[in-house]
């Protein structure tokens, strides 16, 4: 019963979420093989697991089986879930059906990979030699009873015995996914909105330097491809010349605890001065001096290139930051809820919306906020005993590096 019932739970959320994105394998390609510039061996000797994925219609399946001798890899472990809707599109398994009776969706299943030969004699170990393998033994895949939740038993035990995790989970699960491979000490490379950032299960790991930012996706959108029953109402989609859909969704990042050489790249920064005189950016450029938050003891820095070089204080730089985030330049402290750094709360806030409208709020204590001389014409505001607020949007609270070595060198 628990089985079924994380099953449903998995489902619904699919359906009320739309969480059905299937990644594309020049995508996936790019990401991993960034990894191997920096460590060739980083697959070698491992078990892989995709734990959301369809056997063989899955693009993180197909690469992984294609490049299975190339990366070293000791085993491709992937488990589809109940009722997916590509599932078998490409290659039928009897597992998918078997005592279905009048249900027609396919049932989830586990495939497991040790070894690819050359099963068509081209000279060669490919994605072709796989279809046929699979074809021939079915002892390599087994049904799972569990409906294939990455949450449930037999899902759980087969992440046990994994190395690396690579997959794109639920966006609407992701909370307790990373949860689940933080818990078992997985290493992952997994697609999940860059949102997440702020979430209070994810940023503890990112400030300890134990969940970081990919290498290949830093800006723009990505291509999914959805299933045929997806409504097409996103800002950007098509169908290609088979019927096939796809969308384009905003935001979306790698997320991993491999290491690659991206991380520890410095990032090149000009000095307060030179960035109130030179910076590409009209926000920055003339100004007399950064903004100052009013309720954090922090200046405002609203793009990354803008950091200063020489300042040493606290900076409130956007969540985008983390795509050229070095750990070894600078330290995370915080985030704009990061409560205990406040150094103001406020009472009574009314807020302003562009429209005019005006509402009692608490929202200003939950942001960083900046105190302007006169209400803004064309953004939301907040009053306060009669001066005026900004509210800038989620914001990390970073400092250099070499505040904290200086202050370790105080100690006696």
């Amino acid at each position: 019963m628990k089985a079924k019932s994380l099953n449903r739970n998995l489902g619904a959320a699919k359906a009320a979420k739309q969480d059905e994105f299937y990644t594309q394998y020049v995508d996936i390609q790019k990401e991993v093989e960034a990894y191997l510039e920096f460590d060739p061996d980083t697959f070698r000797g491992k078990v892989v697991y995709c734990n959301c994925d369809d056997p063989f219609e899955s693009n993180f399946f197909k690469y992984f089986a294609a490049n299975f001798n190339k990366l070293g890899l000791k085993k491709l472990v992937t488990t589809s879930y109940d009722g997916s809707p590509i599932a078998g599109a490409q290659l039928t398994f009897g597992e998918y059906v078997e005592g279905n009776g009048k249900r027609q969706k396919p049932k989830a299943i586990a495939v497991e990979i040790e070894e690819v030969k050359d099963v068509n004699g081209d000279g060669a170990t490919g994605i072709e030699d796989v279809k046929l393998f699979l074809k021939q033994n079915p002892h390599t895949r087994k049904r799972l009873a569990g409906g294939g939740d990455f949450r449930s038993t037999e899902c759980v035990e087969l992440l046990k015995q994994a190395d690396i995790v690579v997959t794109n989970p639920p966006f609407s699960l992701f909370r307790e996914y990373v949860a689940q491979l933080v818990e078992h000490g997985k290493k992952f490379l997994i697609i999940g909105n860059m949102q997440a950032i702020t979430y209070k299960e994810v940023f503890p790991l990112i400030k300890a330097d134990r969940l970081w930012m990919g290498v290949t996706i830093h800006s723009g959108d990505r291509e999914f491809r959805v299933p045929d029953h997806y409504p097409l109402n996103a800002a950007g989609w098509r169908v290609d010349e088979n019927g096939v859909k796809y969308i384009r969704v905003k935001g979306v990042r790698w997320w991993t605890n491999l290491d690659h050489g991206r991380r520890h790249e410095k990032l090149p920064l000009m000095t307060m001065e030179d960035n109130l005189r030179f910076s590409k950016h009209k926000e920055i450029k003339g100004k007399a001096a950064y903004d100052r938050y009013d309720n954090y003891d922090a200046i405002e820095v609203p793009f990354t290139d803008a950091t200063p070089s020489d300042f040493d204080g606290l900076m409130g730089v956007p969540i985008s930051f983390l795509d050229r985030y070095n750990p070894d330049q600078f330290e995370i402290l915080g985030y704009e809820k990061s409560y205990h750094l406040q150094t103001r709360k406020y009472d009574i806030q009314v807020q302003v919306d562009k429209s005019g409208k005006k509402s009692n709020v608490t929202k200003l204590n939950d942001g960083v906020a900046i105190r302007v001389d006169r209400a803004p014409a064309d953004q939301t505001y907040y009053i306060v005993d009669g001066e005026y607020y900004i509210q800038q949007y989620k914001r990390i609270f970073i400092r250099h590096r070499r505040h904290t070595r200086a202050a370790r060198g105080t100690k006696k």
